[in-house]
């Protein structure tokens, strides 16, 4: 089946950013995807936030979502809305991602379990967790593409969650993200591999790409990786769209020629006293 992967160099206007998604998808829809990916922060990606705030709405009034599930809707195409900011009912914020399917109806959503709170070598410095709440759940969904297992951007970098996903039968783990260019280019693709190799999963990573308004840049490379490791996909720094076909039966192929899943064991460790 074919698939579409959005890089987007995204905005500090939803309303810009809303019309490049709805022109994806009805362009993905075209050229006969069946589902098309979308990165981290679709709808606003903003470092100032005290501007960006203005523009964070409960989610049943955000522009965004629902301009791309009307678009959905009209075209026929699942979406991974790979995340928006949106304001919970408790005022807080949270990154949350959303599964759109073929009538544009929501199927699941998701809030990153893992903020991004690091200082960079560069002198960058990142504290996600001071505007944004974690999420508490890991989330699979069945989609045209099987099961999908939902993460966001800094949640590659811990495996435990996608041997939940996996376990709970994921085939396709998707990680939309905003990579910074130093980490990015330093773990992105060993990262995104590791996890497609471990889980014996396709794994689908839509990036944010390019200078932003904002003044970030980010790494780009949103990469398509098959169950054996193999990048199928890799769209450079350039914003766009892209496709892949994935073989679904693929997945089955890989987890009967080395069965890691069922060969997963509970590791107990034992501490010694000094």
């Amino acid at each position: 089946m074919k698939i579409g992967v959005l890089q987007m160099t995204g905005g500090i206007d939803p309303l810009v950013n809303a019309a490049t998604l709805v022109e994806a998808i009805g362009t993905a829809a075209a050229a006969g995807a069946q589902i098309l990916f979308t990165p981290e922060m679709s709808g606003l990606i903003d470092r100032d936030r005290s501007r960006g705030a203005a523009s964070i709405v409960a989610e049943q009034d955000d522009p965004v979502l629902a301009a791309v599930c009307s678009a959905a809707a009209d075209a026929k195409i699942w979406v991974h809305l790979g995340s928006l900011a949106v304001r919970r009912s408790d005022g807080k914020f949270a990154n949350r991602g959303f599964v759109i399917d073929a009538t544009g109806t929501v199927r699941t959503r998701y809030d990153k379990m893992h903020l991004f709170d690091v200082d960079l070598p560069t002198g960058e410095s990142w504290r996600e967790s001071a505007a944004y709440v974690a999420g508490d759940a890991a989330m699979v969904v069945d989609t045209p593409a099987g099961k999908v297992g939902t993460s966001i951007c800094y949640d590659l970098r811990f495996a435990g969650l996608y041997r939940a996903l996996s376990d709970a039968g994921a085939t396709l783990l998707s990680v939309p993200a905003a990579f910074t260019r130093p980490t990015g280019a330093a773990h992105w693709h060993v990262l995104l591999r590791a996890r497609a190799i471990e889980s014996a999963a396709f794994v689908v990573a839509a990036a944010q790409t390019g200078v932003h308004a904002d003044g970030r840049t980010t790494y780009g490379h949103s990469l398509v990786v098959d169950p054996w490791g193999d990048v199928v996909l890799d769209m450079g720094e350039r914003a766009g769209l892209g496709y892949a076909d994935l073989d679904l039966d693929r997945v089955e192929q890989v987890r009967t020629r080395i069965p890691v899943l069922a060969h997963r064991r509970p590791i107990p460790v034992a501490t010694l006293a000094p």
